[in-house]
């Protein structure tokens, strides 16, 4: 990832990296796993949006990241970039690495640059592996992006990628690998201010997980189990 002033782009290393090994990975998912891919028709045609994944395990980003139609930017665990083997696979990709718990206002703003530029962002709205299927409650940061650039957010729901994945994967076995897209969503601004922001921020974060949570078995819902939501779908 290379940043001059306001804008983004990609550096030419990252996009020669994707468009070679984007294939292979593909491929390897296959060769290793049965995956199903649901909801191709929910994917938006162009313009920038947020992708939102549950996050049981290391498998989902690589495996959204892989399968999309276009190659999305990413958001990632800053500790990532500190094992070996990842931290590579990291830095050749282009990804932009996050603090969990820390609020970090270049991180945002490398964000905003990304969906003002018009390309996807990959997000997971928990900030970080739950390692067990039942989905934590968000963080607010997915809201607030969507809050400052307006765009619409696709849900995305990932079945099968446990910690256990790749043992299983290498015994034989095949397990099976899930990726259901649902349909994109966009909230009305949040105008309110100081703790009635946070409240409302919080509240659209754990609305995008309910419509993530809608594409999952029962017991990937967690803390989400048996909540609704009303959400204006994208055009």
């Amino acid at each position: 990832m290379a940043e001059v002033g306001d804008r983004y782009r990609v550096s030419a290393g990252a996009l020669v990296f994707r468009a070679l090994f984007r294939p292979v990975f593909r491929g390897v998912f296959h060769l290793l796993s049965r995956v199903l891919l649901t909801g191709r028709e929910n994917i938006p045609a162009q313009g920038p949006y947020l992708i939102a994944v549950n996050h049981v395990s290391l498998y989902e980003p690589p495996l959204v990241l892989a399968f999309w139609p276009v190659a999305p930017e990413a958001v990632g665990a800053a500790d990532i970039w500190e094992r070996p083997g990842q931290a590579t696979l990291a830095r050749l990709y282009g990804g932009i690495p996050v603090h969990r718990g820390e609020y970090d206002r270049r991180l945002l703003d490398s964000m905003l640059r990304v969906l003002e530029s018009g390309r996807p962002l990959l997000i997971a709205p928990e900030g970080g592996r739950s390692h067990h299927p039942g989905m934590r409650r968000a963080l607010p940061g997915v809201a607030y992006v969507v809050d400052r650039s307006r765009v619409p957010v696709v849900p995305v729901g990932v079945v099968g990628a446990a910690d256990d994945f790749l043992v299983r994967a290498l015994r034989g076995e095949r397990p099976p690998l899930s990726l259901h897209v649902g349909p994109a969503l966009r909230f009305e601004p949040v105008t309110a201010r100081g703790e009635a922001r946070r409240e409302a921020l919080q509240q659209n974060a754990d609305l995008v997980m309910t419509r993530i949570a809608a594409l999952l078995p029962p017991e990937y819902h967690g803390v989400y189990a048996r909540q609704g939501s009303v959400i204006s779908e994208a055009t």
